[in-house]
C-alpha cells in the first residue's frame, strides 16, 4: 500500500516551518521528547493576585496548547488528525455533536450574571489532558467567565453573599442569617418609586424600630440590643467617583464585597447598589481594627448606597429621605457631611433634645473648623477667620433663634430632623417640607433665576417649611452639647465658590421667607410664639435691607474714615497733605477692583482668576488696618477735645460728634463681640481669630 500524498497546502505548510528549531515544534505539539507533557511551572492563585501578567501568560499557553495549530500537525505527521474533518474523512467517524437542552415550557423571569470567577486560593492552574492521536481536541475549559441565573425577587435583583469564614472567626456573633450573609440589591428605579417597586431593607423585614438613621455609640439608653435600633446609611455620590480607600474600608468591615454589583437587569439600567451587613468591626481613627472580644463597641446595622452616577448631594438625601425613609420609618434622621466628625456624645445629644420635646422638629449642634494639632490650622489667616465667624454665630444667632422657635438654618453638615416631621400632611398632599427640599434637583420649565438661587440654600427652604407647616407647631433646636467639627475652606477659590453660593442662596432664601411669612398664621403656633416670628420678621427684614447696601456701606465707612484725615486739624502730626494722596490712591486702587471684582463674578471658575482674587483680599485686608488705624485716631482726638474743654458729664460727652460717631458704632460691634464671649466663658477666639477675621471682613 503506498502512502498517501500530502495536500498541497500540507507541503507548503512543511517546508514553511521545516528551519523551525525542534523545541518549537514540541512546544507546538504539546509533547515533550519523552512522549509526556511539558515541563512548566504551575502558580497559585494567589500568585497571580500579585502579579497579573502572570495569569495572563499561562492562560495564552494553555489556549496554544489546546487547539493544535496547523504547524503542529505538519511537523509531526503520524499525528495528523487534520483528515478527520478535511482531507480524510473516510479514516474516522464523526464526532457526534450533543443533543440541544429542551427550552423551558413556562418563562422564567431571572437575570443572567456575568461575573469574573477565578479559581480558589491556592489552587494550581492544571495543563490540559495529553492529546490523543486521531481524535479532535477540544477546546480547554475556561474558568474565568461563568454566567449564573438567578431567580429575581419581587421582579428585583437581591443576592445573600456570603461573609469570607476568616472574618466571622474573630467575632462574637457567628451564626445568623445576619452575620453570615452581607445583602446586596441593584436598584433599577427612581428613589421615590424604591417601595413602590416592592424593594425593602433589613431592619424592615426584621421588623426592627428605628430610633436614629445613623451611627452612634449608644449608652444603656435602651437597654439590651439597643444596637438594633440604629441604622448608618452611607450614601456615595458615583461609583467612579468613590475613592477606593473608602471601599477598601468597607471591605474589611464585611460591608462591601468587589464582583457583586451588577449594571443591568432584566434591560434596566441599575442607578443604585445597596449593600447591608450588621458588622462587629471597629477599626480605630489610627486605622487599626479593635478587638472585638475585649472592645465595648457594639454591633452597628450599615446599609451602603453606591450609586452608579454622580447626581450630588441633594439627590443623595433624596435617596435617603424618600427612598429609604419609607421603608425603615426612623424617629430621628441625623445627616452628616463627609469630613464632619461629631464629638463622643454629639448625636445622643441631638436624639434627647427630640426625646424630651415632642414638638422639636429639628436640631443642630456647634460647628467648629478643625483646628489640628496646636491649633495650626489657624495660622492660616482664612481658617483663623472662619473660626471667629462660626463661633460668634454660635454665640448670638444660634441661642436667639432657638429661643423663638425658628432657626435661620441647619447646617447640612451636622443636623438632625424627626422624620414624621417632614412628611405630608393629609391637608396639603401636593406640598410639604420634603416636597419643597428637593424642588432644585430638577426645576421646572417655569423656574427662573430666584428659584435657582434661592435652592442654593435648600435647607434654610426645609428650616422655614418646617416652622410654617399648616395644622402643625414645629419648632427648630439648637444643642450648645452637641459639636462637631468640619473641614472649612483654606484656599482662596474653594473659599470665594463657597460663600458666593452662601450668598447668593441665604438672600434669595430670606426673600422667599418674607413673601411667605403668611404661612405663619396657617400654623397651630401658640400667640405668644408668633408674636416673637413677627419679632424675629422684622429684624430679617432690616438683615436683608442692609445686605442689599453692604457694597455701598463699606465704601461710605472707607471715605468717611480715609478723608477725615486729609484735613489738618484731623490729620496726625499735622501731615494732612501725605494722608490726603493716600486717601486718592486707595480710593481709585478701591473703585478699580471693585469693578474687576464684577466682571470676575460673571464666570464660574474661581480657580482661573486666583491671583487677582487673592491680590484683592490682601489689598482690602490692608484698607481695613488703614480704616481701623483712622478709627483709632478719630477716637482719640474725639475724648482728647472733650477733656480739654472740660466736659465731665455723660451728656456732654455724647454731644460730640467724633465721639458719639465712631465711638458708639464701634461698642455696638467689637464691644458687643467682646461681652458676649466673655458671657459665653469662651473668649479665645477673640485671641486667636480676631484680627484675622477683622482683615477679611470687606
Amino acid at each position: 500500500m503506498t502512502q498517501p500524498r500530502y495536500p498541497p497546502q500540507a507541503r507548503r505548510g512543511q517546508t514553511q516551518f521545516a528551519s523551525r528549531s525542534p523545541e518549537a515544534d514540541q512546544l507546538s505539539s504539546g509533547i515533550t521528547p519523552g512522549g509526556g507533557l511539558p515541563d512548566f511551572e504551575i502558580s497559585s492563585y494567589s500568585s497571580f493576585i500579585r502579579d497579573p501578567s502572570k495569569l495572563a501568560r499561562h492562560q495564552s499557553i494553555l489556549s496554544v496548547m489546546s487547539r493544535r495549530s496547523r504547524a503542529s500537525i505538519i511537523s509531526n505527521p503520524d499525528l495528523d488528525t487534520e483528515g478527520a474533518y478535511s482531507y480524510y474523512p473516510h479514516q474516522l467517524p464523526a464526532r457526534p455533536r450533543p443533543e440541544p437542552e429542551p427550552e423551558p415550557e413556562e418563562p422564567v423571569y431571572s437575570v443572567q450574571l456575568e461575573d469574573f470567577n477565578p479559581p480558589p486560593p491556592d489552587s494550581p492552574i492544571l495543563p490540559p489532558p495529553q492529546l490523543i492521536p486521531g481524535e479532535v481536541p477540544e477546546r480547554q475549559e475556561r474558568r474565568y467567565k461563568t454566567k449564573k441565573v438567578v431567580e429575581l425577587t419581587d421582579d428585583n435583583l437581591v443576592l445573600e453573599c456570603p461573609v469570607p469564614p476568616h472574618y466571622l472567626v474573630k467575632q462574637t456573633k457567628q451564626k445568623g442569617q445576619e452575620w453570615e450573609f452581607m445583602r446586596y440589591s441593584a436598584v433599577t428605579c427612581d428613589p421615590d418609586l424604591f417601595q413602590a417597586e416592592n424593594y425593602t431593607l433589613r431592619p424592615a423585614m426584621w421588623n426592627r424600630e428605628t430610633e436614629l438613621f445613623i451611627v452612634v455609640t449608644i449608652s444603656k439608653t435602651w437597654g439590651e440590643g439597643s444596637w438594633e435600633k440604629v441604622v448608618v446609611c452611607i450614601v456615595s455620590d458615583g461609583r467612579k467617583k468613590c475613592d477606593p480607600q473608602v471601599y477598601n474600608y468597607l471591605a474589611a468591615m464585611g460591608v462591601y464585597q468587589e464582583g457583586v454589583a451588577k449594571r443591568e437587569v432584566n434591560g434596566k439600567e441599575v442607578q443604585a447598589h445597596i449593600y447591608e451587613y450588621t458588622t462587629q468591626v471597629t477599626i480605630d481613627p489610627n486605622m487599626k481594627i479593635a478587638p472585638s472580644a475585649t472592645s465595648d463597641y457594639v454591633p452597628v446595622q450599615i446599609m451602603f448606597c453606591l450609586k452608579e452616577k454622580n447626581a450630588k448631594k441633594l439627590n443623595s438625601h433624596r435617596w435617603f429621605f424618600n427612598a429609604f425613609g419609607p421603608v425603615i420609618n426612623p424617629r430621628v434622621c441625623v445627616l452628616l457631611d463627609v469630613g464632619t466628625r461629631p464629638g463622643p456624645t454629639s448625636i445622643y445629644q441631638l436624639w434627647k433634645a427630640f426625646d424630651l420635646n415632642s414638638n422639636v422638629a429639628g436640631a443642630c449642634g456647634e460647628i467648629k473648623p478643625v483646628k489640628g494639632a496646636g491649633a495650626k490650622n489657624l495660622l492660616n489667616p482664612l481658617v483663623a477667620a472662619q473660626n471667629f465667624e462660626y463661633k460668634m454665630n454660635n454665640i448670638l444667632d444660634k441661642p436667639l433663634e432657638s429661643v423663638i422657635g425658628y432657626i435661620s438654618v441647619l447646617p447640612g453638615a451636622f443636623s438632625a430632623y424627626r422624620y414624621k416631621a417632614l412628611l405630608t400632611s393629609p391637608e396639603t398632599p401636593d406640598s410639604g417640607p420634603l416636597i419643597s427640599y428637593f424642588k432644585g434637583e430638577k426645576p421646572s420649565p417655569d423656574s427662573g433665576i430666584f428659584d435657582a438661587n434661592m435652592y442654593l440654600a435648600e435647607d434654610r427652604i426645609l428650616c422655614f417649611e418646617l416652622v410654617a407647616k399648616r395644622s402643625y407647631a414645629w419648632t427648630l433646636r439648637y444643642v450648645k452639647a452637641a459639636w462637631a467639627e468640619t473641614d472649612v475652606p483654606d484656599t482662596v477659590p474653594e473659599l470665594i465658590s463657597q460663600r458666593r453660593r452662601w450668598l447668593n442662596g441665604t438672600f434669595f432664601v430670606a426673600l422667599f421667607s418674607v413673601f411667605h411669612f403668611g404661612k405663619i398664621y396657617k400654623s397651630d403656633h401658640a400667640y405668644w410664639r408668633k408674636f416673637l416670628f413677627h419679632l424675629q420678621f422684622i429684624y430679617n427684614v432690616l438683615s436683608l435691607f442692609f445686605s442689599w447696601f453692604a457694597i455701598g456701606n463699606i465704601y461710605l465707612t472707607f471715605y468717611i474714615l480715609a478723608n477725615s484725615l486729609s484735613f489738618p486739624e484731623n490729620a496726625p502730626y499735622g501731615r494732612s497733605d501725605i494722608f490726603k494722596v493716600v486717601f486718592t490712591v486707595l480710593k481709585y486702587f478701591y473703585e478699580f477692583l471693585v469693578i474687576a471684582i464684577f466682571v470676575l463674578s460673571m464666570g464660574n471658575r474661581p480657580t482661573g482668576s486666583k491671583v487677582l482674587y487673592t491680590l484683592s483680599m490682601i489689598f482690602f485686608a490692608f484698607l481695613m488696618i488703614y480704616m481701623t488705624f483712622c478709627a483709632v485716631w478719630l477716637t482719640y482726638l474725639g475724648i482728647k477735645n472733650a477733656l480739654d474743654s472740660g466736659i465731665t458729664t455723660l451728656s456732654a460727652v455724647l454731644d460730640e460728634p467724633h465721639f458719639r460717631n465712631v465711638i458708639l458704632s464701634l461698642a455696638s460691634t467689637y464691644g458687643l463681640y467682646i461681652f458676649g464671649s466673655i458671657l459665653y466663658l469662651e473668649p479665645w477666639h477673640m485671641v486667636t481669630s480676631f484680627v484675622q477675621y477683622l482683615c477679611m471682613m470687606p
